[in-house]
């Protein structure tokens, strides 16, 4: 089954072209990593496909569905960036979640709150930066999706919060829907991978799964990684 499909895929601002001519298919199951230096499209990609920006060329489909009102109820989407107003409550934003989605589960959200020893009163405000990174994916991977959309959900928090946040990406999710992680930090996340899209100036250099590219080359994918792009 084809979760998600590119065809021509191109966005432009002005004269400068941030991907160019994407074809791409993703099927059902897979923990997909979107690979690359700053710079070179893995965000344009990700809000093409949550249907928060527009192609300048070509389309995506989503289980067969263009983006669109339809295709939103079928992405889990988690921006680069902190998306809750500060002064709200925990307890608040899960229902807010619980209102806004109809896939969204309160219960495993409390859950995990729990698991992580938070008080649902507290302000968001209250909260460091790598709790605050915990607690917005466990909203998003609370919901009931066919694709989740995670944008560097490990950048900028410590060691242990990353390693709470691959837990919970690896356990929050069915084998009928895939997940597309965007990162640069690949030493952290290749061990969670199925596979890897290797993306360069707005490009696809590579698109293969993480078995094969270690078997051809007998190195890591963070070494992969390393020669690919000199890093």
């Amino acid at each position: 089954m084809t979760l998600l499909e590119c065809n021509n895929l191109t966005k432009k601002y002005g004269f400068h072209t941030a991907l160019s001519h994407i074809n791409l298919r993703i099927g059902a199951g897979h923990i997909i990593g979107l690979l690359g230096p700053n710079g070179s499209g893995k965000t344009t990609l990700i809000k093409l496909i949550a249907g928060l920006l527009a192609p300048t060329e070509g389309d995506i489909l989503i289980c067969g569905k263009p983006v669109g009102t339809g295709s939103k109820r079928l992405v889990s989407y988690l921006p680069d960036h902190t998306y809750l107003g500060s002064r709200m409550r925990m307890r608040d934003a899960i229902r807010f979640f619980e209102d806004f989605y109809e896939d969204f589960s309160s219960a495993c959200a409390f859950d995990m709150l729990e698991r992580l020893g938070i008080d649902p009163s507290r302000r968001l405000k209250s909260f460091s930066k790598g709790t605050l990174e915990k607690v917005q994916l466990l909203l998003v991977m609370s919901r009931q999706a066919s694709l989740y959309l995670l944008d560097e959900p490990i950048a900028g928090v410590d060691p242990a919060a990353r390693d709470y946040i691959l837990r919970t990406i690896i356990s929050n999710y069915n084998e009928n829907a895939s997940i597309l992680i965007s990162t640069h930090l690949v030493s952290d996340i290749e061990n969670i991978l199925d596979e890897v899209i290797f993306l360069q100036n707005g490009g696809i250099r590579a698109y293969d799964s993480v078995d094969a590219l270690r078997q051809r080359s007998q190195k890591s994918i963070d070494s992969i990684f390393r020669e690919v792009f000199r890093c």
